[in-house]
């Protein structure tokens, strides 16, 4: 009797002490920061889905535009040679390739997007318009989503490194996440600028 008072003291100290040091709180921001990943995901194969169209569009105007239409080619390629994954959020090599691989895409679609002021039938093309605008709009939520994944990758770091939740996240497993940097400060400041051609 008194063994099986012993155990239910135990078990009731230690389900006690769990939600004390923070274990729920890194359980659920974790899955805040998968969720936030997932999103981020989300809106670049969004943009990746729109350059095949946008491409076409702009080849039927400006075909002789073959440097700046293989640049977005080679760009998207790039993009999807590396496997948009959960996983990739967690190993900081494979999320810098990513990085790199979306910044040549985001590259690759300005030059793109510059040419069409060289062609005024194609800045009143409609399905042209309709892209153009689709990619501003995907541009914008690419932002907001990394800014969010960006916040809450900070919070769940905070809390695996703060007292005493640094001893329940080492107890598990749980470590620090890499979040997005960028090599230019200034850039991650302002949402990019992709000039579609608006008067």
């Amino acid at each position: 009797m008194k063994r099986l008072f012993l155990t239910a003291v135990l078990a009731t100290s230690l389900v006690t002490g769990l939600s004390g040091c923070g274990y729920n709180t890194l359980q659920a921001q974790d899955e805040t920061v998968k969720a936030s990943w997932s999103e981020v995901l989300n809106q670049y194969q969004r943009r990746s889905d729109l350059v095949p169209n946008l491409v076409n569009v702009v080849q039927g105007y400006a075909d002789h535009e073959k440097e700046v239409l293989l640049g977005v080619t080679e760009a998207r390629a790039k993009v999807g040679s590396i496997q948009m994954t959960p996983e990739l959020a967690k190993d900081p090599e494979a999320l810098k390739k990513f990085q790199e691989a979306q910044s040549g895409m985001t590259s690759a679609l300005s030059r793109l997007m510059m040419i069409s002021e060289n062609y005024p039938a194609l800045k009143a093309n409609d399905n042209f318009r309709d892209l153009s605008a689709q990619l501003e709009g995907t541009e914008n939520r690419i932002t907001v989503a990394r800014n969010r994944y960006i916040q809450e990758v900070k919070t769940y770091n905070v809390t695996v490194r703060s007292f005493p939740s640094n001893l329940t996240a080492k107890m598990f497993g749980m470590e620090v996440k890499p979040s997005f940097t960028v090599e230019n400060e200034k850039a991650i400041s302002n949402a990019p600028k992709v000039d579609f051609g608006k008067k």
